[in-house]
Order: structure tokens, then C-alpha cells, then sequence
């Protein structure tokens, strides 16, 4: 871990770090790819978290030589992800981090690869705490014209909440939003899957194994 100077913002992914909706993304990929004799391993998920859709799905297509389209397995794969969607939870130490951020007036923004109709979805029983989000940037956005791990979504996020980069913390559980994050010139708390090798976050200014680690303490904050 490197010393924190600071941080006056907040920026947040969501699938995989405040949500556990991976679990989701995994059954569904299975599924498909399991009618064609294939297997979706974390040797392949782990290059494909946080990455706009239609770039991870052509990366499987290519990878496991699917005999589809990468837009064919996005519109199968799309009615399976909402019924999952719709009951994900929170995972440990999210909720009552937004809300301590929120409780300490630092300004917070979600930024999600997601589309707009998908984070709707899976907030919709989150609703108390994710509306207390400042600002809610989704991979949709017309502004953003690359995904992760390219900086534009932050940036976009921090332009949305009137943020300096350098005093903007980013939290993020993939490696291309880690590099996203540091690309746009911001501190990244990381919070890998343990499935992930922890090798490729050494970017990262903190690395915790739960949100519920975070130390507000550590920056002047109080619970």
C-alpha cells in the first residue's frame, strides 16, 4: 500500500464492489458457452471485469472460438441477466460506506460500465443508499467515448461532480478500472475478487479484502 495524501471526492464502480452481481454475470455466461461444449473460467473473467460489454463479449467469442456473434451472445445473454439482476445484493461494508461518505459531505459518483436500463435494475432494491449518490454515470453515457480501462468514465464522473482529480478517490474491484482510475490521475482503493491475482493491482494505493476495511480514520473522517 502507498500513503493516501487525501481525498476530498469519491468514485465508485458498482458490479463487484457494491453489488454482488458477478455471480450473475458468470451463471448466465456458463450457460451459454456450456451449449457449445465450452467452459467460462476465471483465466477469461478476469480479463473481462469492468469492461464495456460488447468488448468483453467479442474477447469470450474470440477466446473460446464460440461459434455465435459477440452481438448474438449479448442479446441472449440479456433477458437472463435481468432476472438475476433483480435480486443481487450488497456486498460487505458497500451500504454503510456510502453512507459514512455521505454522513462526512464528501461528494460521491457512481461510475459503472453498466448500461442505464441494467443499473436500474440491479439499484432497484438499493434504492435508499444508492440515491444518495451525487451523480450516477453509466457506460451509456453519451460522453463517454471509451470504456475501461481508458479514463473517460472517472473523468466524466469527477467533471459531474465538479472534482479534481488528484483529490478524488476511486473504488474499484477490476483491473481495468484500476487502470482507468490511475490513467485519470487519481488515488484507487482496489477490492479484488480472491479469485483474482493480486499481482495486477500493484498500481493500486490500497488494497482491502472488503470495503468494511476502508479506514476513515486514516483521512480525518469520522463514522
Amino acid at each position: 500500500m502507498n500513503q493516501t495524501p487525501g481525498f476530498s471526492y469519491a468514485l465508485f464502480d458498482m458490479d463487484g464492489l457494491l453489488l454482488d452481481t458477478e455471480i450473475v454475470y458468470t451463471s448466465v455466461t456458463q450457460a451459454i458457452v456450456g451449449r457449445f461444449g465450452k467452459t467460462f473460467d476465471w483465466s477469461l473473467k478476469a480479463n473481462m471485469i469492468g469492461r464495456p460489454a460488447i468488448d468483453s463479449a467479442r474477447y469470450l467469442v474470440e477466446q473460446l472460438e464460440l461459434p455465435i456473434t459477440a452481438e448474438e451472445y449479448l442479446h441472449e445473454r440479456n433477458d437472463l441477466l435481468k432476472a438475476g439482476f433483480a435480486h443481487c445484493k450488497a456486498l460487505p461494508g458497500a451500504q454503510d460506506l456510502v453512507r459514512l461518505l455521505h454522513r462526512n459531505k464528501i461528494p460521491i459518483a457512481l461510475a459503472s460500465s453498466s448500461s442505464h436500463e441494467l443499473y436500474e435494475i440491479k439499484t432497484r432494491r438499493h434504492r435508499s443508499w444508492f440515491d444518495l449518490f451525487d451523480a450516477v454515470v453509466t457506460g451509456d453515457n453519451p460522453e463517454i467515448k471509451n470504456g475501461k480501462p481508458a479514463p473517460d468514465i472517472f473523468l466524466q464522473a469527477a467533471s459531474e461532480l465538479g472534482a479534481e482529480a488528484e483529490l478524488t478517490l476511486v473504488f474499484e474491484d477490476a483491473p481495468s478500472g484500476l487502470q482507468a482510475g490511475k490513467a485519470a490521475g487519481m488515488q484507487v482503493v482496489v477490492v479484488p475478487s480472491p479469485q483474482m491475482d493480486k499481482s495486477r493491482f500493484q498500481d493500486a494505493d490500497y488494497i482491502l479484502s472488503t470495503l468494511k476495511e476502508f479506514d476513515l480514520s486514516l483521512f480525518g473522517l469520522t463514522g
